[in-house]
């Protein structure tokens, strides 16, 4: 950008700079003209001046920071509407998908059967253990074909996921969108899934296991943060819970 562009874009900033400078200056002038008290007048502008680094330290650092924490937490909103979606669209029925194909799956059964007895401390202990869950995943007990096809339909949703400013700042689910676009790109080049080279399963299981713990840390993240905030939909997602064989969105006694 050329100086001259950048001065036309910021000309009212100039020109409101040379207004305030010099209404203080005609201020001060007159402050001598009429009282005529030179060195009162250079002793409070000293003072004035003296008073600046406090002012600054007031406001680019105390007052920012107060305001830079108030966008954190309106992006951190924005950012788990993106995200509650995503679970809506494509996490919850993935999670579904991939825990058939979990020869551990009974073990997850257990742990991640969640109520509203959850606390920090035990949401932070479940999600630090699966980041290590060693789950070996055997690609020939599901339907490889329905998955690309499913994930095939909402590459559209990815996509626009992928294109949201506000998710950029969210880099652990950035890597769970590619590790989920890398899985369908996979079972895309493949013509036929059924007829594959037991190497090739394996390959297709280690891609789905990226996917799956990432997926697996970011719904327990995402629970905590319904839990906290939106009790209403927390009492949903336990009775929809991908883990458990017999989740009912009804409320029953």
């Amino acid at each position: 950008m050329s100086q001259t562009s950048f001065l036309k874009r910021h000309s009212w900033y100039v020109l409101l700079a040379w207004f305030l400078v010099l209404a203080s200056a005609i201020a001060y002038l007159a402050q001598i003209v009429i009282f005529r008290r030179t060195e009162d007048t250079f002793f409070y502008m000293l003072q004035d001046f003296a008073f600046v680094p406090i002012q600054v330290l007031l406001v680019t650092l105390i007052l920012n920071e107060l305001l830079r924490s108030r966008e954190k937490r309106a992006l951190l909103g924005k950012m788990n509407m993106a995200i509650g979606a995503f679970f809506s669209e494509v996490g919850t029925p993935l999670l579904r998908s991939f825990a058939v194909l979990d020869n551990q799956s009974e073990r997850l059964r257990n742990d991640l059967m969640l109520s509203g007895a959850w606390s920090r401390r035990e949401f932070a202990k479940v999600r630090k253990r699966y980041r290590t869950h060693e789950g070996k995943i055997d690609a020939h007990k599901g339907d490889l074909q329905n998955l690309r096809a499913f994930l095939q339909q909402r590459r559209p949703f990815l996509l626009n996921l992928l294109q949201n400013p506000n998710l950029l700042e969210h880099e652990s689910f950035t890597d769970l969108l590619w590790a989920v676009f890398h899985l369908a790109e996979e079972l895309t080049c493949r013509t036929d899934l059924k007829k594959l080279p037991d190497t090739d399963y394996q390959h297709l299981a280690g891609d789905i296991k990226r996917a799956y713990m990432l997926l697996i840390s970011q719904w327990l993240s995402y629970m905590e943060h319904l839990k906290t905030n939106y009790a209403y939909l927390f009492s949903l997602a336990i009775r929809t819970n991908p883990f458990n064989p017999e989740s009912s969105p009804e409320v029953c006694s």
